[in-house]
């Protein structure tokens, strides 16, 4: 992802997200150097993955796939590009956390070998409050 596919990774974030990260979420993203990937089809965005690296550590900070373009490929080929990515820059593990009642999420994680770790309770605030199950990928 570069500085001009911020405003296209937004749409997508505002389209698919409960509680959307803001503008200004995406720009101090890019400006404090998390890694970022995005998915085209031509040269449209149809999605995005944020991660951050922390030593051995990868966290999946945010991940969207456009309505229009979901269970299509798109989520798994960003998932194992960060995957691959996080190994890459030294990563040992991948962790994120999802919210409880996100079953589709928590379904596509658990395909791709995530563990549930734990919960963190009302992690999630906003017009829909939720717990956070917190999941990992040993890499």
């Amino acid at each position: 992802m570069d500085h001009s596919d911020l405003d296209s990774a937004y749409e997508i974030e505002k389209q698919v997200n409960p509680s959307p990260w803001s503008k200004d979420n995406f720009y101090s993203s890019f400006d404090v150097g998390h890694h970022s990937l995005v998915c085209r089809i031509d040269s449209k965005i149809i999605g995005f993955v944020i991660f951050s690296l922390i030593k051995q550590e990868s966290h999946l900070l945010n991940i969207g796939v456009a309505k229009d373009w979901q269970r299509k490929g798109a989520g798994a080929m960003l998932l194992k590009s960060l995957i691959k990515q996080s190994k890459v820059l030294g990563a040992k593990k991948v962790f994120l956390e999802v919210r409880s009642k996100n079953d589709n999420a928590i379904f596509f994680y658990t395909k791709y070998n995530f563990l549930k770790d734990a919960i963190r309770a009302n992690y999630y605030s906003g017009s829909d409050p939720d717990d956070a199950i917190l999941m990992s990928l040993e890499i």
